[in-house]
């Protein structure tokens, strides 16, 4: 589904990830662990080709993007849920899912009504303002939208951080279901916990550059591979 090969990328004169390599498999969930400016974040919005420049190969489903504009590289099925949520916060939370409406791609297409089935506490709020809902609230209305988008693969920033532990469980079963569909996902995250319940494979990312790679097991026991 993804494969990313020796990349390089950075913003402005700063070098912030150094020769990066990871792939995603159709239908799994991989995380991508590491402290805070370990070059996570980077990795994903450089995926998705909102860094300043990067160097390197990525394959998204047999199609070299390295070179794509974000909006080409969103046309193709590649979802992006950034770590500030970035919802409209005047638009109602309907109005927020229309927005990431995006034609079907294949036999799964998500609908309003599939995300309300997905995050049963949107439902109620569907005429509120995105603004006036809870963090944890609009963490899951970010995902939705993504989800509007009929993705093949998700590319979700830091889903737990900053929101209440109910909130924490119903993302972790929301995912499971969203990989249930058939829908991919490269998760960025610190918490181990969260990723350990939902994720099959795991990047560890230390100073811009992966130092393991292997299962959630292999991390703990520490075997796997740099």
């Amino acid at each position: 589904m993804l494969q990313v090969s020796d990349l390089n990328s950075g913003y402005g004169p700063a070098q912030i990830l150094f020769d990066v390599s990871l792939q995603v498999g159709a239908g799994e969930v991989v995380a991508l662990l590491g402290r805070n400016g370990a070059g996570k974040s980077t990795t994903l919005k450089s995926i998705m080709g909102l860094t300043d420049r990067r160097k390197g190969k990525i394959l998204f489903r047999g199609t070299d993007i390295s070179q794509y504009p974000p909006f080409e590289i969103a046309r193709l099925g590649l979802g992006y849920v950034p770590e500030d949520r970035r919802i409209f916060t005047d638009l109602t939370v309907a109005e927020n899912l229309e927005v990431g409406r995006q034609k079907r791609r294949s036999t799964t297409t998500w609908s309003p009504e599939r995300i309300y089935a997905l995050f049963p506490n949107l439902a109620d709020l569907r005429h509120k303002p995105g603004g006036q809902i809870s963090g944890g609230e609009q963490q899951m209305l970010t995902i939705g939208r993504t989800l509007m988008g009929n993705p093949h693969l998700v590319l979700l920033d830091e889903p737990s951080e900053g929101i209440a532990p109910k909130i924490v469980e119903q993302m972790a079963e929301a995912i499971r279901l969203m990989t249930r569909e058939g829908v991919a996902i490269l998760l960025s995250e610190q918490n181990l916990p969260f990723a350990r319940l939902i994720s099959d494979r795991c990047y560890l990312l230390e100073k811009g550059e992966i130092r393991h790679a292997g299962t959630m097991a292999d991390l703990e026991t520490g075997s796997g591979h740099p």
